[in-house]
């Protein structure tokens, strides 16, 4: 059974607040002008792929929860479902498989809206492409041949694609 694993990162925040915490920091004029460019590209992709992110994870930080809601408006993804778990901020590659690895079985298709280095780590580990550095709002799609999430491991799945605004 194939599990389709979509990994993206927030996109560019704004460093220009000192007197905000880093967990507060919102996106910048890019971020916002990148943030529902990159959401219509992943709508494509879903398309093309014939498939629907059924889960949507993400880090609870400002930057993350911003990104997480405008791609979820841009693939029809209701925003009230998107699920905040405080562990995914600045989570480490392992916490974030281990995330991915609690996901009940009836989802098909999650995306994981979260921080580096810890999802670049996991994009390299999980996909069959390397990647030096998933970018402010870059988007990374893993097919995996498994049965249940508890088997998604290491080397597990195939990037399908890559998806970043420098791209485009």
């Amino acid at each position: 059974m194939k599990r389709f694993i979509t990994l993206i990162r927030h996109a560019k925040s704004d460093w220009g607040h000192p007197e905000l915490s880093d967990f507060d920091r919102p996106l910048n004029g890019r971020g916002e002008r990148d943030a529902p460019f990159m959401g219509e590209k992943l709508a494509e992709k879903l398309g093309e792929f014939d498939t629907q992110i059924e889960l949507m994870l993400a880090s609870p930080a400002n930057r993350a929860m911003a990104t997480a809601r405008v791609v979820a408006d841009a693939i029809d993804y209701p925003a009230e479902k998107i699920e905040t778990d405080p562990d995914l901020y600045l989570a480490s590659s392992t916490e974030l498989l281990h995330a991915l690895q609690s996901v009940d079985d009836g989802i098909h298709h999650t995306a994981l809206v979260s921080h580096n280095p810890g999802l670049t780590t996991l994009v390299n580990s999980l996909g069959s492409q390397y990647i030096p550095n998933l970018p402010t709002c870059g988007i990374m799609i893993i097919e995996a041949d498994i049965t249940s999430w508890e088997q998604l491991q290491a080397s597990s799945g195939h990037s399908i694609d890559f998806l970043y605004p420098k791209r485009f």
